[in-house]
């Protein structure tokens, strides 16, 4: 079986350096996570928007389902973050990615139960300050992704090689407008130790949105994303009537409290559980540009080393000539 060691593969155990992001009602279900993970990267539950019931079921289906290592995606401003703290504790996950909130509230005690605990961030300070926190490793977020990309919309490719080399003994995950292995590739050339999939693996079987938000992600070219709310929590997705009455309320200079009602009038559970795709959130990254299909995600696994290996045979490789070494090109 192909293996595709990294310090990131050597941290979490498993075989390649691809993650699964954790994606509010797409990975709300045992389903994707386990294709994933046993298809050799890490599968990732997304507890954002579950009860603590429905977690649990999810969290002992995905335990039960394999010895493979799986993680849980874990926002800490969600309301009730801390009972679910409480329940993830309980369940003792291999992973652990949280969000949105310091480490410091959780780090200890899930490490003291053998949790590997990852951090988001969308920034240099952040990351130091995550290293500083002790968490065993990083997802950095750039420009390009779906859901929350940084405010100052840093690219996926500057804000990694900034991140590494700020702390660059510390495990990273880039994520971003990576949605195969030619995007996989040249994030580990960038120093990253693994690449994290989300709108890529929107488009799978697997994955618990809406058909009609699975379509309309096939559909979307590269430039068919927008980023709005600004200021008041910023988020990608794709083009349609609520992207564009919020474009227009930001650019007319509307107060914020208009822009936030609008904001709040529309929400991501509209588009990914009743596939309503004109005024929902149909949060995706700019990498839908790049799916083409809805597949298995054991199938988009295998592609997206497939892909990482021809991308590889693409790159000239150094040749030596005594003490000098000539790139070929």
């Amino acid at each position: 079986m192909t293996s595709i060691p990294t310090p990131v593969t050597r941290l979490l155990g498993t075989r390649l350096p691809v993650v699964q992001a954790g994606m509010s009602w797409a990975s709300s279900s045992s389903a994707l996570p386990l294709a994933v993970s046993r298809a050799g990267g890490l599968g990732v539950v997304a507890a954002g928007p579950m009860r603590l019931d429905d977690l649990a079921r999810v969290l002992d289906e995905t335990a039960a389902g394999t010895d493979l290592p799986w993680g849980v995606n874990l926002p800490l401003y969600r309301a009730g973050a801390d009972d679910v703290i409480d329940l993830l504790l309980a369940r003792r996950p291999p992973v652990l990615i949280a969000s949105q909130g310091g480490p410091r509230r959780y780090l200890r005690r899930f490490q003291d139960v053998g949790t590997v605990c990852l951090h988001v961030v969308a920034g240099v300070e952040h990351a130091r300050k995550a290293a500083d926190s002790g968490v065993d490793g990083l997802v950095v977020v750039g420009a390009e992704a779906g859901g929350h990309p940084p405010p100052a919309l840093v690219t996926t490719q500057v804000l990694v090689r900034a991140v590494v080399s700020a702390v660059p003994d510390l495990p990273v995950i880039a994520s971003g407008g990576v949605a195969d292995g030619a995007g996989l590739a040249a994030m580990l050339a960038l120093g990253a130790g693994a690449a994290q999939f989300g709108t890529r693996f929107l488009a799978t079987e697997e994955a618990t949105v809406h058909a009609e938000y699975k379509a309309a992600v096939l559909a979307a070219g590269v430039e068919d994303t927008r980023t709005v709310g600004h200021g008041l929590g910023l988020i990608r997705a794709l083009d349609n009537d609520f992207t564009a009455r919020m474009q227009q309320l930001e650019e007319s200079g509307a107060e914020l409290d208009v822009r936030r009602e609008a904001f709040r009038a529309s929400s991501l559970k509209d588009a990914a559980l009743h596939g309503l795709m004109g005024e929902g959130k149909v949060e995706a990254g700019q990498s839908a540009g790049l799916v083409d299909a809805v597949l298995p995600a054991a199938e988009v696994v295998e592609r997206i080393v497939a892909e990482y290996r021809i991308a590889l045979g693409r790159l000239p490789l150094p040749q030596v000539t005594g003490a000098q070494h000539v790139v070929a090109g």
